[in-house]
């Protein structure tokens, strides 16, 4: 019988000769995040001008995306499921698509043979004396896609965390193995707007958010501000897409103890990770941590077993009846709806659930003009991520807009109050134009 040893030397080559697997009209999967595999996809690039129409399935990415360049047209085409900001570009200008999914359903895509995959594309710590591999920062979405793809190509890295739960691959599912030994990259979450306006807004979220609730996280610098407004609360706990290195803090405090969670108690429950080396550090083998696929910690079945589950979540402008929009700028596509949608839906069928949509109440140009986020109409061809029958709390700097079981009339004063004091006369006038108010 062969030795994990043997069966892993038998597979070692280098990101050239693996990445010859691919054929010309083959889907691709790449797993994103801070865990894209870099000397494959390097690899892949210089391989291009060989390949005619390879499609390359993927979520959000954070690196450089030279796999996008106008120079790529006709030998790889991005689908993503998530527009980042390295191919928003490419998106827009038509050099790339875009699959409106739900988070929860992305990996199901491949599973369910919706979108086949010919290869996948995909980034492991070192194997344990088992043979098994963990996907380390990025489990959520690539675990059940790789599980689904004819051929695997792994880069294996010295420096990936070895994170735990639903989380490895064994090494022997591996078609091709790349050793590699560079650091995963860092992700720190940036603002959005002044501090002082996040800062605020954090305020008023950390005032919903009871004893004993289960957090869920998302991306952008709201959520990860509203950990620093929670150092009086007790018992928390985590369930979340994705978290940060401020869990880390809280943790140390003895606020998140994740020990009143009904679903997973004890546990942080997690798709995947972005943050800094001190983040990754502390993941690393840390049986505290459970990771596992999205098409579980995104189920809003799953999550609505959390009692007290708290949803943060934002959005590009939100409409005076409730209506989110968070994936458009009027028609021009901007992102998607990654979890928005699955955690909003399960903490409002949790006990004692907090769905909140938090937002600054201005976006400022690079011209210097302020445009309102709250609005009498979202614009023409704005994307719904949202509905106004899902919406409940609505956060800006300037207060909490409750809008569960209320009326237009009452929804639409709720949300001038938390508009800017700049914008509100003109959104009264709105309102009363469209009989709102």
């Amino acid at each position: 019988m062969a030795t994990v040893t043997s069966i892993y030397q038998s597979r070692v080559t280098t990101a050239q000769e693996a990445i010859r697997t691919v054929k010309s009209g083959n889907r691709v999967f790449l797993t994103g995040n801070v865990s894209v595999p870099q000397k494959l996809l390097a690899a892949l690039v210089d391989y291009a001008p060989q390949l005619k129409d390879v499609e390359i399935c993927q979520a959000l990415t954070v690196g450089s995306a030279d796999y996008v360049g106008p120079e790529m047209e006709g030998h790889l085409r991005v689908n993503s499921m998530f527009i980042s900001a390295n191919i928003r570009k490419a998106v827009q200008e038509g050099r790339a698509d875009f699959t409106p999914v739900l988070l929860s359903e992305f990996p199901l895509l491949f599973k369910h043979g919706v979108l086949p995959l010919d290869v996948a594309m995909i980034h492991v710590s070192v194997p344990d004396e088992h043979g098994f591999c963990s996907l380390g920062v990025e489990v959520g979405l690539t675990k059940t896609a790789a599980e689904s793809a004819r051929v695997i190509i792994a880069e294996v890295n010295e420096q990936m965390p070895r994170t735990l739960g639903d989380s490895f691959i064994h090494v022997s599912k591996l078609t091709h193995i790349v050793p590699v030994n560079y650091p995963i990259p860092e992700h720190k979450m940036t603002a959005e707007g002044s501090s002082e306006v996040v800062e605020k807004i954090a305020g008023h979220v950390a005032s919903l958010i009871p004893d004993g609730a289960t957090m869920q996280l998302g991306i952008g610098s709201i959520p990860d501000a509203v950990l620093k407004f929670l150092s009086d609360k007790k018992d928390l706990g985590i369930h979340t897409e994705l978290f940060s290195d401020g869990v880390i803090d809280l943790f140390n405090a003895g606020v998140i103890t994740n020990g009143r969670k009904s679903l997973h108690p004890g546990k942080i429950v997690a798709g995947f990770i972005l943050g800094t080396k001190r983040l990754y550090d502390w993941v690393h083998d840390n049986p505290m941590i459970e990771m596992h696929p999205t098409e579980y910690v995104n189920d809003p079945f799953v999550i609505a077993q959390n009692d007290r589950m708290v949803a943060v979540n934002s959005a590009i402008e939100v409409d005076l009846t409730g209506q989110v929009c968070g994936d458009s700028i009027g028609p021009k596509l901007y992102s998607g709806v990654g979890g928005q949608l699955d955690f909003v839906y399960g903490s409002s069928r949790s006990k004692g659930g907090v769905p909140i949509i938090a937002l600054p109440s201005v976006a400022t140009l690079r011209d210097g003009m302020r445009l309102s986020k709250v609005v009498g109409m979202l614009k023409q061809g704005a994307g719904v991520i949202t509905s106004r029958n899902h919406v409940r709390y609505v956060v800006t700097e300037h207060g909490v807009a409750d809008l569960y079981g209320k009326t237009i009339r009452q929804r639409a004063q709720s949300l001038i109050n938390v508009a800017d004091p700049q914008f509100r006369e003109e959104l009264t006038r709105q309102a009363r134009e469209l009989h709102y108010i």
